[in-house]
């Protein structure tokens, strides 16, 4: 029997500190909705240099989050366009099923670190 977890194992660095997610446009607010705690929603394109780093580096991070939830933004059109994304990497932030708008830093702890927690201070909004 085989089982698909719909991972693919280049997807997954292999030091992550946290869970990591595959999303799309199927799936996203259902499971968005059903989280507990703190999720990093991450878009990125596999023909972005800057997303290939994110992939490999984000998950090693020390980050008060529960999860990284990553989005193909070039297979998942409908989330790119409800999310507004214009630039990759893109990351939001959920948490309880409740969103917190985009988080604009630098991709290092300290700066990730210091915008999470300010935006997780705005009012809660419904999932785009």
């Amino acid at each position: 029997m085989k089982i698909d977890s719909g991972c693919r194992q280049m997807d997954i660095a292999l030091n992550s500190i946290v869970a990591e997610l595959e999303l799309t446009d199927f799936d996203a607010d259902h499971r968005l909705l059903d989280l507990s705690g703190i999720s990093l929603l991450i878009f990125t394109s596999i023909g972005c240099a800057s997303c290939r780093w994110a992939r490999r580096e984000l998950p090693k991070l020390a980050l008060p989050i529960d999860r990284l939830c990553w989005i193909d933004a070039g297979e998942n059109g409908g989330l790119v366009e409800r999310y507004e994304v214009f630039h990759l990497p893109a990351l939001f932030i959920v948490r309880d099923g409740r969103f917190f708008g985009a988080v604009q830093s630098r991709l290092s702890t300290v700066d990730l670190v210091n915008v999470l927690g300010e935006a997780l201070t705005r009012s809660a909004e419904e999932l785009p």
